[in-house]
C-alpha cells in the first residue's frame, strides 16, 4: 500500500475513533445535566390562591432571594431547574412564607391545602415532613393535656391529683418531643436538614443564647455543621450575648455589695 494512502486511512480511523469519543462523552454529559435537575409538580385547592404567582426563595445574606416562581392555573403549579446541589428553600405567595422544602435532585410533589402543606417524593423531603408530621403531633397531644384536665375536674377528679399528674405528663412529653429534635438534627448534621431545623429550633428563643439542649448538640455536632454560615452566626451571637449577661450580672453584684458595704457604715 502507498505511503500517503496508508497515512489517509490512519487519519481517518483518528479521526472516527476521535468522533465516537466525543460523541459518548458529549450523551454521558447531558444525561448527568439532565439527572441533575428538579421539578416540583404542585396542587393547590385553597381559596383565591389561582392566577397568583408562587416563589421559591432561599436565605442569602439575611434576606429571601427568588430562585423559581410559577403560575398557579387551576389550581395546578409546576417548576423546574437544576440542581447540583441540595439547599433548604420556602414557598412564597407574594411575601408570606407558607412552607418549606428542599430544593434536590429528582422530582417533588407538593400540596396547598387548608390545614395541609406537603412535600414528597424525594429522599429529603420525605425525611422533612415525616418529622413536621410528628412533631405536630407531639405539641398536639401536649396542647391537649389543659383540655384533659378541665375534664377530668369536670367528672369530678379531684383538683389538685389531676393538676400534679397532667403536669408530669406535659413534662414527659416535652422532654420526649425535645428529645426526638435534637435526635433528627443530630441524625442530618451532614446534610441541609440538619442546619435548617436547629435554626428552627433556635427561632423559639427570645435572642441568641447557649441552652443546655444547644451545648448538649454542639458536643458531637462535626465542623461541617458549626461552619453552616446560619449555625456560626447564631453561635457566634450566643456568645456574645452570654458575655454580656456575665458582665451585667457582674455589675449587678457589685452594685449590691457596695449597697450593703454603704448600709454597714452609716450603722457604725
Amino acid at each position: 500500500m502507498p505511503e500517503n494512502l496508508l497515512n489517509y486511512h490512519l487519519l481517518n480511523m483518528f479521526a472516527t475513533y476521535t468522533y465516537r469519543i466525543y460523541s459518548c462523552f458529549a450523551l454521558l454529559m447531558l444525561f448527568a445535566s439532565c439527572s441533575q435537575t428538579y421539578k416540583i409538580e404542585g396542587t393547590s385547592s385553597v381559596a383565591g390562591i389561582d392566577g397568583k404567582k408562587l416563589f421559591l426563595k432561599t436565605l442569602k445574606d439575611g434576606e429571601w432571594v427568588a430562585v423559581d416562581s410559577a403560575d398557579v392555573e387551576h389550581g395546578l403549579f409546576k417548576m423546574s431547574g437544576p440542581a447540583d446541589t441540595a439547599r433548604m428553600v420556602a414557598l412564597f405567595i407574594n411575601e408570606e412564607n407558607i412552607m418549606p422544602l428542599v430544593l434536590e435532585k429528582g422530582k417533588v410533589e407538593l400540596k396547598i391545602a387548608n390545614g395541609q402543606l406537603e412535600a414528597k417524593g424525594t429522599p429529603l423531603n420525605d425525611r422533612l415532613y415525616e418529622f413536621i408530621r410528628k412533631r405536630n403531633d407531639m405539641e398536639a397531644a401536649i396542647g391537649e393535656l389543659d383540655r384533659k384536665e378541665a375534664r377530668a375536674i369536670l367528672e369530678g377528679g379531684d383538683a389538685d391529683e389531676v393538676h400534679a399528674q397532667l403536669e408530669a405528663e406535659g413534662t414527659r412529653l416535652v422532654k420526649e418531643m425535645n428529645d426526638y429534635v435534637v435526635q433528627f438534627i443530630s441524625d442530618n448534621f451532614t446534610n441541609v436538614l440538619g442546619p435548617s431545623v436547629f435554626m428552627m429550633m433556635c427561632s423559639t428563643l427570645p435572642y441568641p443564647i447557649i441552652t443546655p439542649t444547644i451545648e448538649q448538640l454542639m458536643k458531637t455536632a462535626p465542623m461541617e455543621f458549626k461552619a453552616d454560615p446560619m449555625v456560626k452566626e447564631f453561635l457566634e451571637k450566643a456568645k456574645e450575648n452570654k458575655t454580656l449577661i456575665e458582665e451585667q450580672q457582674r455589675l449587678q453584684e457589685n452594685v449590691a455589695n457596695h449597697g450593703t458595704a454603704g448600709k454597714g457604715v452609716a450603722a457604725q
